[in-house]
């Protein structure tokens, strides 16, 4: 039986949850699938990570692909759930199986990042364009982002732009990302410099915050944007505070020189240890020698 959950009154999409919510205590796993969407998202609902992953786990047991995905990727993340990275694969590992390209895309990453488990670049592009013909346009955004930088593919960036565009037209912000690096690099796109910035807004902002680091970097060296220091300080502080360590690391700079801000090496290196503890390894203190 479903706990009580909140669902926000006088939105146009109420009837849709209360409907799914309704189908998925009848034991309809589709429906306890697109329940679980809404509450991971708040729309027409209050936001319950943890009655999400519940029921996105009901919904993989009953044979949805996409809830066996979705769930990995909140356990991947530890939302909503115990962080758990060798069961998310897993999860993926059979969202795949299934049919979810999604789950497919997913997989493809952790097999591109080494994450618990071992790295097999040949597999990660062969998950990445499963996904992208399979309709998943961030299996696209990954193709692209591997043919751009040439691995495990041929370089190729006029099929990187191709795919990059094909997920950023279908709003999906690592693409409009990986092509606005493109238009900024002038590989495989027109050079041009406000075109690249208008990408990375429209990608930042959300959950995943694709875009902000290049916005934050447009504004501060004024490549697409009007040169302002207080714009980049606070983006790139947003990102540091989510544990992105080179934001972090263009913080440490702008204090250490006071670049827009007041010199204050106290601050600087107060940042440059945020950003080692974050990965950022040229951060870290380098070893004193014997």
């Amino acid at each position: 039986m479903i706990a009580a959950v909140s669902v926000v009154s006088c939105h146009p999409g109420n009837e849709k949850v209360k409907t799914a919510r309704a189908d998925c205590e009848s034991g309809n796993a589709a429906a306890c699938k697109d329940f679980a969407d809404k509450l991971q998202k708040g729309e027409y609902v209050l936001r319950d990570y943890s009655r999400a992953a519940s029921l996105y786990d009901s919904a993989c047991a009953g044979g949805v692909a996409n809830g066996c995905a979705s769930l990995g990727e909140m356990l991947q993340r530890g939302r909503g759930a115990k962080r758990d990275s060798v069961r998310a694969a897993g999860l993926y590992r059979k969202g795949c199986d299934g049919g979810s390209m999604n789950g497919c895309a997913r997989l493809g990453v952790l097999y591109r990042d080494s994450t618990g488990m071992k790295a097999d670049i040949p597999q990660a592009v062969a998950l990445f364009r499963k996904s992208c013909d399979g309709g998943e346009m961030i299996g696209c955004s990954h193709l692209g982002t591997l043919y751009a930088s040439g691995t495990g593919v041929s370089q190729d960036y006029v099929q990187a732009a191709s795919l990059l565009k094909k997920a950023c037209d279908a709003k999906q912000p690592l693409g409009c990302v990986g092509l606005g690096r493109l238009h900024a690099a002038g590989t495989g796109a027109v050079q041009n410099d406000s075109i690249a910035a208008s990408l990375f807004e429209g990608a930042c902002g959300g959950d995943t915050n694709e875009g902000c680091f290049d916005l934050a970097l447009a504004y501060e060296t004024g490549r697409g944007r009007p040169q302002t220091f207080y714009r980049a300080r606070e983006l790139y502080r947003e990102l540091c505070e989510s544990r992105n360590g080179e934001a972090c690391a263009r913080l440490a700079a702008m204090y250490e020189k006071g670049t827009g801000v007041l010199r204050n090496a106290e601050t600087a290196d107060d940042f440059r240890s945020q950003a080692c503890n974050a990965g950022h390894r040229a951060s870290c203190p380098k070893p004193k020698s014997a």
